[in-house]
């Protein structure tokens, strides 16, 4: 039997989840919260195979609740479960630690398997989830496209510094900052810093350094 927790502050989605979840036959709720933070507490007191969250909640959000459950519960396996596609969010919550996403408008069938399949350590993912997974690896250009000095720009962007503290720390004007910037965001197909962190993340460039 799997043990699953669910998490959506829609008391209508919520409750159509636990009567369908009650379906199935090989799958026992063991709990299920308005938010992140019920989320959390609730793998943490039950420690279930699966939780089930939506990424949008008041308080703590899907991002940072699977965050901290893969920290305080790491057998729990994540798997999001929302309407939104876009391929920021997607990411965002792939590299937080879940396993899968899922999006709302799957059918009872569709749901049971990804629920199933996470619960074997596998990702199950919505077809618009995995287009967009697929894209963004295949657009996403290698680090060694990068110059040394653009690679530790990056690396102290990632860690939050300022423009005025990377030039200190570097050495450089800040005009000079500011260029390396501009070349990083073009080489790496980012906007802003918040995009170029994640990216430097992803890419392991914080583990390298």
């Amino acid at each position: 039997m799997i043990g699953l927790v669910i998490a959506d502050d829609h008391k209508v989605v919520r409750t159509g989840l636990e009567q369908l979840i009650e379906t199935f036959d090989d799958v026992q709720l063991l709990g299920a919260g308005a938010n992140g933070e019920d989320a959390v507490r609730l793998c943490v007191a039950f420690r279930p195979d699966v939780a089930l969250l939506d990424l949008a909640m008041p308080e703590v959000d899907g991002i940072e609740a699977t965050r901290r459950i893969r920290a305080e519960a790491p057998d729990t396996r994540v798997v999001i479960f929302t309407s939104f596609s876009d391929r920021e969010r997607i990411m965002q919550a792939i590299e937080a630690g879940a396993i899968g996403y899922l999006l709302k408008d799957a059918d009872p069938d569709e749901l049971h398997r990804g629920i199933l399949a996470a619960s074997r350590g596998e990702s199950p993912l919505a077809p618009k989830a995995a287009a967009e997974v697929l894209a963004a690896r295949i657009t996403t250009p290698p680090a060694g496209g990068l110059s040394d000095r653009e690679r530790q720009v990056l690396v102290l962007v990632a860690s939050g510094l300022a423009n005025k503290q990377i030039a200190r720390r570097l050495g450089i004007s800040e005009k000079t900052v500011k260029g390396h910037l501009t070349r990083i965001f073009q080489s790496i197909g980012v906007t802003d810093r918040t995009q170029a962190a994640l990216w430097a993340e992803r890419n392991g460039l914080l583990e390298a350094d």
